[in-house]
């Protein structure tokens, strides 16, 4: 009696393996597809717009993003190098743009301490700490990113 049995623990392992297979490849299929669509946006355009006295020495900079895709970003952090005139590593700043709307463009202001607007030569993009696109999860921002400055300071990655 207990090899009848057998047979049907078989059955029910293959259909349960057949499941799961099924529904990695819809999963699979799901992620390709979301992929595409952020391939086909057009791209995310972070511009450094201006930059203006701060407090205490300091110096504001004003972000544009300018997202003219259909996904919005609701995680959007960026670690920034700022290197001064002689070209060297003055301070890591992280700042956080979330959310940045699908097709839309959006302004941000972050203030970059102990340095004076005319002293910052580049700012680097170093790393991006997060960028999750709405109900989909993390994504990889550095190819979907166009960045232009309009300050005598370069914005690189």
């Amino acid at each position: 009696m207990g090899h009848a049995l057998e047979p049907r623990k078989a059955l029910a392992a293959t259909m349960s393996a057949a499941v799961i297979t099924v529904t990695a490849l819809a999963s699979t299929a799901t992620a390709q597809q979301q992929a595409q669509a952020r391939e086909n946006d057009p791209p995310l355009t972070v511009e450094l717009n201006k930059f203006e006295a701060g407090e205490d020495g300091g110096c504001r900079a004003f972000f544009l993003f300018r997202n003219g895709g259909e996904v919005t970003y609701d995680g959007f952090e960026m670690s920034l190098a700022i290197l001064d005139a002689q070209g060297v590593i003055d301070r890591l700043l992280t700042i956080d743009a979330a959310p940045v709307p699908a097709g839309r463009t959006t302004l941000k202001l972050f203030e970059i301490p102990e340095i004076a607007c005319g002293e910052i030569s580049e700012v680097l993009l170093h790393d991006m700490t997060a960028c999750n696109v709405q109900n989909d999860g993390p994504a990889d921002c550095f190819g979907l990113m166009d960045l232009v400055s309009r300050t005598s300071a370069r914005f690189v990655e």
